[in-house]
């Protein structure tokens, strides 16, 4: 388990009293002060779960309704024994009941609402609803914990009573308060030793009689309760006296009410108090912008962005960190005041956070490890008690390290063998860095040492890293860089400050080979990652431009699938619209043809180019197409030639025909029946030679044939009516004047049927039934026009 030095050094506490600052209620106040990390990784995954769920519901601008409540403890106590509460400890108790109620309440509501909780539903299902034990409270006591008249017969009456006589006494001194104002030090009525009394000058204290209570500090003024109102004082004080002994009795009875259900309510305390923990946990995120880390059980940390929690966020660097997977022990080097002690405590920080079951200050998709400890060595922590020197007391404090570290410990070094001599100093941090190697456990050390820089270059499971200075600036930047070793400065900014350049010079030569070949290859790493970072920032610039094309392009998309829906539904609208007019336009003509039937007359011979003139009017119903820019079948219909006597079919009228003669360039008198017309080659079809047929002047008569009645009794409706208009067209065909339907009684369904079909009619003049000895409303007579 982690110590509690460590958490000292990173601050934990910190974190908690600013996580206390979003509870509501005393109780889960209790549980902030008991959080510890855990290395269970399930139950750390259910806390996380909670928060989540927490943050949906605070997304949505709600909150679980939680007001601040007082902790039970001693009220449970007191019932547990058989004791009387007070009356504010019911109110106390009443309000968690209601509480309760309202929490159950809020999620029930979500449920309608087809939003579930189910970590939360934990909780809330656990909750115990009293709702007998609500009105009792609320008809015996306030919310501010006094006691209501409401709560039993006799303690209103005692305070209507209290209340009569308190007006009876304040009639009489006001009466004296106008008779002897003069022996008054002030008009007005007071208390004292709760009696009421006025203020009487004393040198007419014996014009009142009565008992003196209390006097002025200057002794000028004595408070004197008047004879005349001593009855009526003592009264009131036996109603006080019988008032409290009522709200005793109430008290105890509501509490042996109460007792029964001791454990219902502290459960529902304890539940609450999770509730409200787990919500101000979430609040508590939202205000350091933290996010749900996700957990690796081989102690791979990857924090993106870490940010330490209590450091401003306008002032704090955000920094990559990574550790665990190709390497276990990261060496940060670079100079003072870089940023070095912070990163340790970030790193440090956030995974107790996050193994304690709080969200983390990192962007989405850190990943957290599971530690047994975290320990850390951080700070001068000389102790004068003990007369130990820095250096002493950092090691005491790495032996003991040392001592409980395992494999699955996160280990953090500030300046790691610092307090001694260098060269002793560098290989004893190494010795160490040797050892917890060896064990497997999470190291990160900061040091001065340049010899560690070699070392975390070949060590295996090892890595350098260093904090950036900006040389031009003077002045670190405070970001982390895994894979690159700290450089020393010295030179390159003590020649910025002005030093002489001989003195410059002369250092140079006091360092070694290696150490110059060293800091130019650090120089050359610096160089090369500013490079391809921003190279990362250009690629970077290059997606986000992509992804917002893309994302315009889906949108243009979906625009366009959408305006060729509606452009083939305004066509087949359009089309349906054609569709019936061109249907009403051939039942004109078809009635048309019919009424030139009628005209004609029985003998008489419907003219050929009156049918072709009709044949014509039905091809005008078609929808011409725009062939003008098809080119291949005006190449086609150019090419198209026609010889006397060729059989076509002229398009326009969709009659057959003759060539008879060329009348012109692709012209063509056509012989159609009777007709001779002219046409283009455009509007003629080629037809294969019919066979010689014998011509027969075709005459359209009306014959006789068709019946003057119809009978339709006994069909089933639509074929009758089906039935009706065929006989009703033959009779106009046969020229009778009037006909017969008989149609019977029957519903009359037939009946009404008929009559409509014939209202409708075109032809039809009128109607009406036949005579009564002629079948009466059983059969109809139609007259034509």
């Amino acid at each position: 388990m982690t110590n509690q030095k460590t958490l000292d050094k990173l601050e934990y506490g910190k974190i908690i009293r600013q996580l206390k600052s979003y509870i509501q209620t005393e109780m889960a106040k209790k549980l902030a002060d008991m959080i510890s990390p855990s290395f269970d990784i399930e139950e750390i995954r259910t806390w996380h779960d909670e928060i989540e769920e927490a943050e949906m519901i605070r997304q949505q601008g709600k909150h679980i309704p939680i007001p601040y409540l007082q902790e039970l403890g001693s009220a449970f106590k007191r019932l547990e024994v058989s004791a009387s509460l007070n009356a504010r400890e019911v109110a106390q108790i009443g309000k968690l009941l209601t509480t309760t109620n309202q929490v159950t309440d809020f999620f029930d509501q979500m449920k309608v609402e087809e939003k579930y909780y189910p970590a939360l539903d934990i909780w809330v299902e656990q909750c115990v609803s009293l709702p007998k034990i609500i009105e009792k409270i609320h008809q015996t006591v306030s919310e501010d914990g006094s006691v209501l008249n409401s709560a039993s017969v006799k303690l209103s009456n005692i305070r209507r009573g209290q209340t009569q006589t308190e007006q009876q006494i304040r009639n009489q001194l006001n009466q004296m308060l106008k008779s002897k104002a003069n022996y008054l030090s002030d008009a007005l009525i007071t208390i004292r030793n709760e009696r009421y009394v006025l203020p009487v000058k004393a040198e007419f204290k014996y014009q009142f009689g009565g008992t003196v209570h209390d006097q002025s500090s200057t002794g000028q003024t004595l408070y004197i309760e008047p004879q005349s109102v001593v009855e009526l004082n003592n009264k009131l004080s036996q109603l006080h006296v019988e008032e409290k002994q009522e709200i005793e009795r109430v008290l105890e009875e509501i509490s042996m009410e109460i007792e029964p259900y001791v454990e219902e309510i502290r459960q529902n305390q304890a539940m609450i108090a999770q509730l409200d923990f787990i919500q101000a946990k979430a609040d508590y995120a939202a205000s350091i912008n933290a996010n749900k880390p996700k957990f690796s059980t081989d102690n791979q940390i990857a924090l993106w962005q870490a940010r330490h929690p209590l450091i401003d966020p306008k002032e704090i660097v955000a920094n990559d960190i990574l550790i665990g997977d190709q390497y276990h022990i990261l060496v940060i080097t670079g100079p003072n005041t870089g940023g070095k002690t912070i990163v340790l405590k970030t790193v440090g920080l956030i995974q107790l956070m996050g193994q304690s079951g709080l969200f983390i200050p990192c962007d989405e998709g850190s990943q957290l490890g599971v530690f047994d400890s975290i320990f850390a060595d951080i700070g001068d922590e000389q102790s004068i008690e003990q007369s130990l020197s820095t250096f002493s007391s950092h090691m005491t404090n790495i032996v003991s390290i040392i001592k409980e570290a395992t494999h699955q410990s996160m280990v953090l070094f500030d300046e790691l063998g610092s307090g001694t001599d260098p060269q002793e100093g560098a290989a004893l941090a190494m010795a160490i860095l040797n050892y917890l190697r060896s064990v497997g456990a999470t190291v990160m050390a900061t040091t001065h040492y340049p010899e560690l820089k070699v070392y975390a270059h070949e060590m295996p499971k090892t890595i350098n890293a260093s904090m950036e200075f900006d040389i031009d600036s003077l002045s670190p930047t405070y970001r982390l860089m895994i894979g690159v070793p700290g450089r020393s400065n010295a030179l390159e900014i003590s020649k910025r400050l002005g030093l002489r350049e001989d003195i410059l010079l002369d250092a140079q030569q006091g360092i070694s080979t290696e150490s110059q070949s060293l800091n130019e290859m650090v120089a050359n790493l610096e160089r090369e990652r500013r490079e391809t970072e921003l190279k990362n920032a250009t690629a970077d610039e290059y997606l986000r431009r992509s992804e917002s094309l893309l994302e315009d392009l889906r949108t243009e998309y979906d625009r366009y699938l959408a305006y060729k829906d509606s452009i083939f539904e305004k066509a087949k609208r359009i089309a349906n619209e054609k569709v019936e007019d061109a249907q009403k336009e051939a039942e004109k003509l078809i009635q048309d043809i019919r009424d030139l039937q009628l005209v004609q007359g029985q003998n008489q011979t419907i003219k050929e180019h009156i049918l072709i003139d009709k044949k014509n009017a039905f091809n005008d119903l078609k929808q011409p197409e725009n062939l003008k820019k098809n080119k291949i079948l005006q190449k086609a219909k150019r090419a198209q030639e026609f010889a006397v006597g060729d059989e076509v079919e002229v398009l326009s009228y969709g009659q057959r025909g003759t060539i008879i003669e060329k009348t012109g360039k692709n012209e063509y008198m056509v012989q159609m029946g009777i007709l001779k017309m002219k046409f283009s080659s455009e509007e003629l079809k080629a037809l294969e030679k019919a066979k010689a047929k014998k011509k027969v002047n075709v005459q359209r008569k009306a014959g006789t044939k068709v019946n003057t009645s119809i009978d339709i009794r006994g069909q089933r409706y639509d074929a009758a009516m089906q039935k009706l208009t065929q006989y009703l067209d033959q009779a106009l065909l046969s020229n009778h004047p009037m006909v017969t339907i008989i149609h019977g009684k029957g519903t009359g369904a037939l009946r009404e049927g008929v009559q409509k079909k014939l209202a409708q009619h075109s032809q039809v003049d009128h109607y009406e039934y036949s005579a009564p000895n002629a079948g009466g409303d059983g059969s109809t007579v139609v007259y034509f026009k």
